[in-house]
């Protein structure tokens, strides 16, 4: 099991859960984190770090869609292991619905 970064997470990109993760598993996108399935110990810490209640287990049932998409970047995306800046605007995109079509492949800049 693993922990997955969903949609929540679109534009807010807060890196709270990167600042506790014990192994490092978070990787940065542009306007989104993801978890490396693989690397995660699904010891759970950062899920009550998230502002956004962005992540979750990959037994619950929203994460289903964003499994493949947290393995897919977590494998192109700079591993990130500190917190860094969150975007300006990131507390107005909070819990906002139907982002994932903003959703960027490009890389993060933070790591």
């Amino acid at each position: 099991m693993a922990y997955v970064v969903g949609e929540n997470c679109i534009k807010c990109k807060f890196m709270d859960c990167t600042e506790v993760c014990p192994v490092d598993c978070f990787y940065e996108g542009e306007n989104m984190l993801v978890i490396h399935p693989d690397e995660c110990i699904d010891c759970g810490v950062c899920e009550p770090e998230c502002p956004a209640e962005a992540i979750v287990p990959d037994s619950d049932e929203s994460a289903g869609e964003w499994a493949p998409i947290n393995a897919e970047y977590a494998n192109k995306w700079p591993n990130i292991t500190a917190k860094g800046e969150p975007p300006a605007d990131a507390e107005e995109w909070k819990g906002k619905p139907n982002k994932k079509q903003l959703l960027s492949s490009n890389p993060g800049s933070n790591a």
